[in-house]
């Protein structure tokens, strides 16, 4: 499993009654592969570019398709996209792809909400090995898991703070992914007063 699967694990077992923003939570993703990326020595960090390995990063290096499928996704050359451009382009759509690629192996599953009408569903994490190991790494408040978590508006008992990091290029990942969910967020905020205005004024109309 990856920083990814177990920050999407965490996002949907914590409180499925208040989903976390696609958005916001696909911002988080794309950073918590980066990470996993430099772990795993597929990518290096000049200042904030994102810099791939020489060598090819395989699936099977990684053990894992998606992890795989971000490291071929990597600007191959000069200039080297930052890792803030990495997460809106990386970004778009990711948590969906997250969860087929969890449903597939059986580590979410669709659940029938008794109390929503017309058979609707709710997505719900299967009690694995996935599962044990995401709530183990969010018990023990390691400290990547709890920022990128808080990061999309996941408060446990974590400290969340950013400090617990010594790595200078996971702080710069984690220091871009707050930034870029603070952009969506007054994005939405912009649009939300535009949208409001609009509807003001045709009431006035």
């Amino acid at each position: 499993m990856t920083t990814a699967k177990d920050l999407l694990i965490i996002a949907i077992d914590m409180d499925p009654s208040r989903p976390v923003g696609q958005g916001d939570l696909s911002l988080a993703l794309a950073g918590a592969e980066v990470i996993d990326l430099l772990r795993a020595r597929a990518l290096e960090l000049d200042g904030d570019r994102i810099v791939p390995a020489q060598q090819p990063t395989t699936e099977d290096h990684l053990d894992d398709r998606l992890l795989a499928e971000a490291a071929s996704a990597l600007a191959p050359q000069v200039p080297y996209e930052s890792v803030a451009d990495w997460l809106w382009r990386r970004g778009s759509g990711l948590s969906s792809a997250y969860r087929v690629a969890l449903e597939r192996s059986g580590e979410l599953t669709r659940q029938r909400h008794r109390r929503m009408p017309f058979g609707a569903t709710r997505v719900v994490v299967v009690d694995s090995p996935a599962r044990r190991r995401a709530r183990n790494r969010w018990a023990a408040d390691e400290p990547i898991l709890a920022v990128l978590a808080a990061a999309v508006g996941i408060q446990g008992d974590q400290t969340a703070d950013a400090a617990g990091v010594t790595d200078d290029e996971v702080t710069t990942v984690l220091a871009a992914v707050h930034d870029a969910v603070m952009e969506l967020e007054a994005e939405r905020q912009r649009r939300s007063i535009e949208n409001a205005a609009f509807a003001n004024l045709w009431r006035g109309a």
